[in-house]
């Protein structure tokens, strides 16, 4: 029998952590040795002998979470948003000096999600104007959601390789956010709806006609598979990998 690859689940009792510990428990090469709440010492990770940590936590803990983690030579999967840029260059540098670990952070762990911004953005070269529209449940606490962001890098980065201007835009007067937000130089608008979970919409635009890129989760089960991915293949990918598609091979 293949031996297990043994998995710790921060943030266990939340929507996320939750789905993602059933989600580990039914995984026949995976075995979950920890599973911490919020008031959960962070040694337990240590001497319950895991070797992936995944943290489904808050953004207030998540970079202390990921920094306990590296320290102790354990890989990370990391589902939390709130990763500002120095966040990132600090973790960066803890990775640096110690090369054997890997750590991943997706804004979004559903592969269809993912491949409809690696192709939004592959598209994005083509057309004229790009605008996203993320929509999500009314909990969310970020605005816009970090697919969204990570959405708009991956478009502009695209759209600047190939020489693409900014989206023309006329608009000479506006109420406040009646244009949303801008990342990038993309416009992003912001949707916060009872009954949804996690949707989003890239429409991009040019002479006489319109391509709509739409991904809709209907339930957080739909993340796991990702989360999965990650678990697996973390240990092969030293050091800071952003986004799910860094572990795709998509061909782009």
């Amino acid at each position: 029998m293949t031996e297990q690859l043994a998995v710790a689940v921060l943030g266990a009792h939340g929507r996320m952590g939750a789905e993602a510990v059933k989600a580990v428990e039914a995984a026949q090469d995976l075995k979950l040795v920890a599973a911490l709440g919020r008031n959960d010492s962070l040694d337990e990770l240590v001497e319950s002998g895991a070797q992936v940590v995944v943290d489904l936590t808050v953004p207030g803990s998540t970079e202390a979470n990921v920094t306990f983690a590296v320290e102790h030579g354990l890989n990370a999967v990391v589902g939390t948003t709130g990763w500002s840029p120095d966040r990132l260059e600090r973790l960066e540098a803890l990775l640096a000096a110690r090369p054997g670990t890997g750590v991943l952070i997706a804004p979004n762990f559903a592969l269809g999600s993912v491949l409809a911004s690696a192709f939004a953005a592959k598209a994005s070269r083509y057309f004229e104007s790009v605008e996203i529209i993320e929509l999500h449940h009314p909990e969310k606490v970020d605005a816009p959601s970090g697919t969204a962001v990570r959405t708009a890098q991956l478009i502009a980065a695209e759209r600047a390789d190939a020489g693409v201007a900014v989206s023309p835009d006329a608009t000479m007067s506006e109420r406040a956010g009646a244009r949303g937000c801008e990342v990038d130089g993309v416009r992003v608008h912001s949707v916060r709806l009872r009954g949804l979970v996690a949707h989003q919409e890239v429409l991009l635009g040019g002479p006489g006609e319109q391509l709509t890129f739409r991904h809709d989760s209907f339930d957080r089960a739909s993340f796991m598979p990702g989360v999965l991915l990650g678990v697996r293949n973390v240990a092969a990918h030293p050091g800071l990998t952003v986004g799910l598609d860094g572990y795709l091979d998509l061909g782009l």
